[in-house]
């Protein structure tokens, strides 16, 4: 462990922004100051909706952005209405509002907002992508962001940082993309809970900021709390590039500085890959692959959706065509970018090619466009995969780089791209300019502003207080690696709900049992049973409010997701981990479970659940600090806002918690 002197630039920032703690010991609770607020149109509206119940007038932060990202299409009339009362929302209260079709909330960040050595706390769980240009950059659930817009600051366990370093330069046709699927391959999707990586060694010095953008984005994939790279030279010039030379600043660890732990990983010995379906963790190298037919190509979301990426697409497809049996779909990830690869030339050969060049939005990521037909394989340069997030529920999704899938575009299927000849280079923007035509910055004169509310804005419900004890029927049972898109699906249709949560409640689980809402409103609520990481995934905070809307009280799972298992707590819904993972096999959809002496058992963190059907006694952990406990003792966040005078004024009622 780093002390005072050497100490990691994780370390430094978060000293440099804490306001209570200590900040030592893996696991201690600290409070940081937030300097900025990323949110965006499909987590974000719940946020402004806390906030606005907190009775604040502006927030606290500098810098405060609200992105109309997921929503950009706007299918029908609620999701216009939804962008119109965030507008009003925005600039009353002090948010920049980037506007549909200005590109993807943390792309149009980096550009334009982004500074160095900063703090960042986003609605949206790639918000460590921010850690790319050197900030200290973690995502977390609305109710956490909105209390860090209410007090400017929020409180996260202290992270195990692990120095991830680097050395050796990447192969032809070896990308960013697969320094992150090797780092799944080897640890899986829980190798990174409760842990910030930070990137050192000399293999930095050949991975421009798009690369390392790549690298940050997906981390989220392997439930780190965030990942950080060092702002040197490759980050000055890229904001030189982009026309910020003057937000740039140098941020660096101290010399010899210490680690929890140590990864090495030589960017020589990384080659091709590729995700198979249905989770990111499923790495294999191409060579496994090859020969896989390919029905659909799409290159875009905030993990690879640069300029560099898609001039990487383009320079592959230059003079060439995409395969007869193949849609190829192109999402820029922002405006500017956009912009750049016209000026460049790269959209024109993107067009020549016969690839359709859609907005700069989230678009397909998130299963909102270009949804595939049932016996399509989907390869895609995203960062998700889980099942039915394509917005098909039955989908065959793999994951690979942007050159990888322009190869595949070409030919048909998945082919060894190095043996396609020379690789495509790595490319920046000529020119860049910094340039905020589509942001809204907030009005000068709040009592000018009129919020607009359509039928679809309704205030959020506050959590009850489990009592001291509760019984209920364990209304579903699933696997490992449950998704908050398994738990309240994105695509078009349920996105319209998302500022409307008693609407949005009946679409959950429906991807995984249609019956699930009708049988749990019936029930009166009742128990989740799940196994490894539930919860993984975005951040969406839905993924809690909906099931506690629908009655659920608890959810006893053998490990949890970090984000969600703090958005749990938030909205009282007990997370209970199974004491012993074997008791999980002894348990049944339909069988109710009993759990006593709740009150004494939040205390000491050791709950005792009854099988009502078989007679069998299991116990269960929930680790909580005191806040957690106060939260959980009344319901959720909201709740204990009430009890304890409307919490608005109190340091800071939530948590970001790193679940186990």
């Amino acid at each position: 462990m780093a002390e005072q002197g050497t100490r990691s630039l994780t370390q430094k920032l978060i000293d440099a922004h804490l306001v209570s703690g200590a900040a030592r010991t893996p696991g201690e609770e600290v409070e940081i100051r937030i300097d900025q607020v990323l949110l965006q149109d499909a987590s974000g509206p719940t946020a402004l909706l806390h906030f606005e119940a907190m009775g604040f007038a502006r927030v606290k932060q500098k810098t405060a952005v609200m992105y109309g990202d997921h929503q950009t299409i706007q299918v029908n009339s609620l999701h216009t209405d939804a962008h119109r009362f965030m507008l009003g929302f925005c600039r009353k209260h002090g948010i920049h509002f980037s506007k549909p079709g200005n590109g993807i909330c943390h792309n149009v960040h980096l550009e334009e907002f982004s500074v160095p050595g900063e703090s960042l706390l986003g609605t949206d769980s790639h918000t460590p992508q921010g850690g790319a240009v050197g900030m200290l950059a973690i995502g977390a659930g609305g109710m956490d962001v909105a209390t860090a817009m209410a007090t400017g600051a929020t409180i996260i366990p202290r992270p195990a940082i692990v120095e991830v370093r680097l050395t050796g330069k990447l192969r032809d046709w070896a990308t960013a993309k697969d320094v992150i699927l090797e780092l799944l391959r080897r640890l899986g999707a829980r190798g990174g809970i409760g842990k910030y990586f930070e990137y050192t060694g000399p293999g930095l010095r050949n991975l421009t900021v798009p690369e390392r953008f790549t690298i940050a984005s997906m981390g989220t994939e392997l439930g780190l709390t965030g990942s950080i790279f060092p702002s040197d030279a490759q980050t000055r010039t890229f904001y030189e590039r982009i026309g910020r030379a003057a937000d740039w600043k140098p941020q660096e660890a101290e010399a010899d500085a210490g680690y929890d732990e140590r990864i090495e990983l030589d960017l020589g010995d990384v080659q091709p890959l590729v995700a198979l379906p249905s989770n990111p963790e499923n790495v294999v190298p191409v060579t496994e692959t090859v020969g896989t037919p390919v029905h659909q190509v799409i290159i875009g979301s905030c993990t690879n959706g640069t300029f560099t990426d898609v001039a990487a697409f383009a320079q592959v497809l230059r003079g060439r065509k995409v395969a007869d049996g193949v849609d190829a779909i192109v999402f820029p990830g922002s405006r500017q970018a956009f912009e750049e690869l016209a000026r460049e030339g790269h959209l024109a050969d993107l067009l020549a090619a016969g690839v359709c060049v859609s907005e700069s939005t989230c678009g397909s990521c998130p299963g909102y466009a270009h949804i595939p037909a049932p016996g399509m394989n989907s390869l895609r340069a995203f960062n998700r995969n889980f099942k039915g997030r394509s917005g098909l529920s039955e989908d065959a999704v793999y994951l690979a780089s942007p050159e990888l899938a322009a190869v595949a575009a070409l030919h048909g299927e998945i082919r060894d791209p190095r043996d396609e000849g020379a690789a495509p280079e790595v490319l920046l923007p000529f020119r860049f300019a910094s340039d905020r035509t589509g942001i809204v910055a907030p009005a000068e004169d709040p009592a000018e502003v009129e919020i607009v509310r359509g039928p679809n804005i309704q205030p959020v419900q506050v959590g009850e207080a489990p009592g001291d004890s509760y019984t209920g029927e364990v209304l579903i049972k699933l696997g490992d690696n449950v998704s908050t898109d398994h738990i309240s699906p994105a695509g078009v249709e349920a996105i319209t709900y998302r500022t409307n949560m008693p609407a949005l409640a009946d679409f959950t689980f429906r991807r995984v049992d249609a019956t699930f809402a009708s049988r749990a409103r019936e029930a009166g609520g009742g128990v989740i049973v799940g196994a490894k990481t539930y919860g993984q995934g975005s951040a969406r905070e839905q993924a809690a409010i909906c099931p506690m809307i629908l009655g659920v009280r608890a959810v006893i799972a053998k490990s949890f997701a970090r984000i969600h298992r703090a958005n749990l707590i938030n909205w009282g819904i007990l997370p209970l981990t199974f004491t012993d993972e074997d008791d999980y096999d002894k348990i049944d959809a339909g069988q109710t479970l009993s759990i006593s002496n709740i009150e004494d058992s939040l205390a000491t963190g050791a709950f005792q659940v009854e099988n009502r059907d078989t007679g069998g006694v299991f116990s269960a952990t929930c680790p909580l600090t005191e806040r957690e406990r106060r939260m959980l003792a009344a319901g959720g966040a909201l709740a204990l806002a009430r009890i304890e005078g409307g919490g608005a004024g109190s340091a800071n009622p939530t948590q970001t918690q790193d679940g186990a």
